[in-house]
């Protein structure tokens, strides 16, 4: 069962069972930046490891979310011992893809590869799907409640979005890559 705690310079804080959920501060960023380096990690989310300056761009991002739309991603951090797990949240990138995703909460998740396998992004996705629920609207509820978007080939994230009830409705293109939408 998901908690919600004390704000982390405005974003909630959301407990798990084996996971803290909070907002991102500067001293995370080498975590942040050594997982987006990884090409483990960034295979099926661009196909290239990022820079220093694309995970800094993507942190102030996740900030600016926040700020500007009462949503965004949060860390990941285990709450036994600390450390840095991965990052995961809600966006709207406004993606250039077919169709358009404007106004819908596009949920998402990355974990460091040390943790893969370890049930805690099923964990942390449902814990994010409780709080987005009551606290995010779509402006288009054709598409559904939320959406995430997923290659077709990473078949660890298709597994993580049906156990938390995402459907998938259609096949498409982001950046000349397939992917699959999914819905909720």
């Amino acid at each position: 069962m998901a908690g919600i705690g004390s704000t982390d310079g405005g974003v909630p804080v959301i407990e798990t069972e084996r996971l803290r959920l909070r907002g991102h501060r500067r001293e995370d960023f080498a975590d942040c930046a050594a997982m987006w380096a990884d090409p483990v990690v960034t295979r099926y989310i661009g196909g290239k490891p990022l820079s220093e300056e694309e995970a800094w761009a993507r942190a102030l991002r996740y900030v600016g979310h926040w700020a500007w739309l009462g949503f965004g991603y949060w860390l990941m951090e285990e709450k036994a011992t600390g450390k840095f797990a991965g990052e995961m949240g809600f966006s709207d990138w406004k993606r250039e893809i077919e169709p358009s995703l404007t106004g819908v909460p596009e949920l998402g998740w990355v974990l460091a590869a040390r943790v893969h396998g370890k049930g805690y992004a099923t964990e942390a996705v449902r814990a994010a799907i409780t709080w987005g629920e009551a606290n995010i609207r779509t402006a288009q509820p054709e598409l559904g409640r939320m959406v995430c978007i997923i290659h077709p080939e990473h078949e660890q994230s298709i597994r993580v979005a049906e156990k938390c009830g995402f459907k998938g409705v259609l096949r498409t293109t982001y950046k000349g890559e397939p992917t699959i939408l999914f819905s909720r």
